[in-house]
């Protein structure tokens, strides 16, 4: 019986230092799980704008988030364009893009090495400055592969390990990113893949909704509007045609921002659910 009770003590004694320790070692993982410095740090959003249309519902879903108080000073800059080895017709996004982010964008459709060689300078300005930067893939890596390239072989000394995180969340984009250029992406810098934004219930907000959603009332803003009703404009022109990818949800009069998960999942925004709750958080009063 001695014995018994000695074996008990130590497996209980045991149990106690097993679990503090898991405890311990959770919050180590979480303490240096890294996190976005909305003061400092650069958001990248890519968006690939081909062939489907839910692109230029997420530039008009960044646009409502950096209208919030909360975010009206985050240093951004989108990338339009940045598709990888997918066929189909490009989803022409330039007027939106100019509405929404005014100077403060690059169109890599059009000028390819120019955006490459802006990005690179601010990435470049960003680290050096002792920053992080954060790309939201809302399409393939190609484009992220071919800068993160150039500022290596620039930078040689470069932590981009460290510094560059990139986030995506679509196995499809996965799919038709070129694959040594994805297999880069992912060895080269600090790659996050998130459960995908079109679905809800996963633990990423479910940014694709398959009714109307009644986001003018929440918005009362003009400007907003106007940027809303040209990406729902231009995507009704191109959904589906020319054998561009037809976007169902979009076609039955809902909303398709789906790649804007990946930004709330930067930003620290993954309690948002749905659309519905998306432009309920970000409502203008």
């Amino acid at each position: 019986m001695f014995e018994i009770s000695i074996l008990k003590s130590f497996f209980q004694k045991f149990k106690a230092i097993t679990v503090i320790g898991i405890l311990f070692l959770g919050v180590s993982i979480y303490a240096q799980k890294p996190a976005f410095n909305i003061s400092k740090d650069l958001l990248l959003v890519q968006l690939d704008c081909k062939t489907d249309i839910d692109d230029l519902h997420t530039a008009a879903g960044l646009a409502t988030l950096l209208h919030h108080p909360d975010y009206k000073d985050l240093n951004y800059f989108a990338i339009a364009g940045t598709y990888g080895i997918q066929e189909g017709l490009y989803v022409p996004p330039n007027e939106l893009m100019k509405l929404a982010f005014g100077k403060n964008w690059a169109d890599a459709h059009n000028k390819r090495d120019k955006s490459i060689k802006q990005v690179v300078k601010k990435v470049e300005k960003t680290i050096k400055s002792g920053s992080s930067v954060w790309v939201a893939e809302a399409g393939q890596s190609d484009f992220t592969a071919d800068w993160v390239k150039i500022l290596v072989e620039a930078n040689p000394s470069l932590n981009v390990k460290e510094k560059i995180h990139v986030v995506q969340h679509n196995d499809w984009n996965e799919s038709v990113t070129e694959p040594v250029k994805l297999k880069y992406v992912q060895s080269v810098t600090d790659y996050h893949k998130i459960a995908d934004g079109n679905a809800v219930g996963n633990g990423t907000p479910g940014l694709k909704s398959d009714g109307i959603v009644n986001w003018d009332s929440k918005l009362n803003d003009n400007h907003l509007t106007l940027i809303w009703n040209t990406a729902m404009r231009l995507g009704n022109q191109y959904n589906g045609k020319d054998g561009r990818y037809l976007n169902e949800s979009v076609a039955e009069g809902g909303l398709d921002f789906s790649d804007l998960s990946e930004v709330c999942y930067i930003l620290n925004l993954m309690s948002i659910k749905d659309t519905g709750e998306f432009f309920t958080y970000f409502k203008v009063d």
